[in-house]
């Protein structure tokens, strides 16, 4: 029997928590589909584990990290209906009742539900950092070594290298430092005079002013400890026989070489858009922060009306940014199921809408700080691009010689986008590759068409769907 119900909220990070909370509690329901475990997404990923079980890493994990125990607390308590470890592959747009049909697997079993509404709420995901030797055993991402350490307490053992640019560099590295876990080297790979820059928007920034602060704490945080730091390091490459042995770099036209066990990367994180793209939303192109996002008014509705997508997967804005949007989302989609009046609509939207607008002050400042690497364009032509297909940059380039004018027509040439991970990995890069082979702008290359499952799933969890 296929379930029906009026919403279905799709991830229980901040976003999708803020949402759920609004709608139940005011009396609606909705079924939360959450690919994870438990709640609380990346940003505060096994936060009621870590309160439970390792309280002491908490004082090193951070603050931010702890406010994650409130929105936790209060979803447990109402979400009567959260679904953990469901993963979402599927939607079909309104069949002949105006619903959606959504196609999960859970616990190997395949099944439908129709809603009214849905909730996009699956987050943002770290931007692949393509380098010569990135596809080598120690080399990870930053944000894998911070979900491990969230998730198990465990951490990379033998000389450890951070490399990149952004916030997320900066937190895991003071986590590091508070919990007395050596790093060898930090790489800072954000261009020169970025701080200049980001100083026009410094005092939009003033209205977040916490996050300032933050960040100055944890940068003199690295400052005082001994780990030595590269600055403006460019042509960064990883090496090694079988696995991560050496890092060579660039500080300044100057060539450095460190030995390494294991390699960190960042670059900043883009939105998840599976979801949306195999929807078919309207996307747009982000100068600013390098990637698609689907559009949204600012209730967080897409193109197809009933769809909202909310968090960072509607445009990087953050934890608290995420949370208000969710709330916003949610309350609308409660006012049309006739649960609140207008009127009561509007004073919690205006609320939430002004705590959103004084969260965001903080993005310019950053973003121009950190900016979106261009340099993914103009990797080695070696270097692979595509990792599930080992599709290098060179290969792409060749067919763009040949007349390829797009991601999706590289697919039929290469392969490229069609392996286990559904260009997920390799999507942004692909169009940027091509892009800069093409002299077009990215918005007019385009990205890769996503196609059902977007997740690898099993024939056997597929026929299931005829059981239930």
């Amino acid at each position: 029997m296929t379930l029906c119900v009026d919403v279905v909220i799709i991830g229980a990070g901040p976003a999708g928590m803020s949402a759920s909370n609004m709608i139940h509690e005011y009396g609606g329901r909705a079924v939360i589909l959450d690919e994870q475990s438990e709640p609380g997404g990346q940003i505060y990923k096994a936060i009621d584990r870590v309160m439970r079980d390792r309280p002491n890493e908490l004082s090193w994990l951070g603050s931010a990290y702890h406010d994650g125990a409130r929105l936790t607390k209060k979803f447990r308590s109402q979400a009567k209906d959260y679904q953990p470890g469901s993963m979402v592959w599927h939607i079909e747009c309104r069949n002949l009742d105006g619903l959606y049909n959504i196609f999960y697997s859970q616990a190997g079993v395949s099944k439908k539900i129709e809603t009214k509404y849905i909730v996009i709420a699956t987050g943002a995901m770290e931007r692949p950092v393509p380098i010569p030797g990135w596809t080598l055993p120690g080399v990870m991402t930053v944000g894998a070594v911070q979900s491990v350490l969230k998730n198990s307490g465990m951490y990379p053992s033998g000389k450890l290298v951070l490399a990149g640019a952004g916030p997320l560099v900066l937190q895991l590295a003071s986590q590091l430092i508070g919990a007395g876990i050596s790093i060898l080297a930090i790489l800072d790979t954000s261009p020169k005079g970025s701080f200049l820059k980001a100083l026009r928007h410094f005092p939009r920034a003033l209205f977040a002013g916490d996050y300032l602060y933050k960040g100055w704490n944890l940068t003199n945080k690295i400052m005082q400890s001994n780990i030595k730091v590269y600055r403006n390091v460019t042509e960064l490459n990883a090496s090694g026989d079988g696995r991560l042995q050496n890092l060579s770099f660039k500080v300044n036209e100057t060539k450095h070489c460190l030995k390494a066990d294991t390699l960190a990367l960042h670059e900043g994180i883009l939105p998840n858009v599976q979801l949306t793209r195999l929807l078919d939303l309207e996307h747009v192109w982000s100068p600013r922060q390098r990637s698609f996002s689907p559009v949204v008014n600012s209730w967080g509705e897409t193109s197809l009306s009933g769809v909202f997508v909310v968090g960072d997967g509607a445009g990087v804005s953050g934890a608290r940014t995420a949370e208000y949007s969710g709330a916003i989302a949610g309350i609308i989609i409660l006012e049309r199921l006739e649960y609140i009046k207008e009127s009561q609509r509007d004073l919690i939207i205006e609320d939430r809408k002004f705590r959103r607008l004084l969260d965001e002050g903080i993005r310019p400042f950053l973003d121009t700080l950190f900016p979106a690497p261009e340099k993914i364009g103009e990797v080695p032509d070696k270097t692979i691009i595509c990792r599930c297909e080992e599709i290098t940059a060179a290969e792409i380039r060749e067919v763009v010689k040949k007349g390829c004018s797009g991601p999706n027509q590289a697919k039929a040439f290469l392969r490229c986008g069609m392996g286990i991970c559904q260009g997920r990995m390799c999507g942004t890069s692909v169009t940027e590759v091509m892009s800069k082979a093409l002299e077009k702008k990215p918005a007019d290359v385009g990205a890769f068409r996503v196609r059902p499952p977007i997740k690898p799933l099993s024939l056997e969890e597929i026929v299931t769907l005829n059981d239930n």
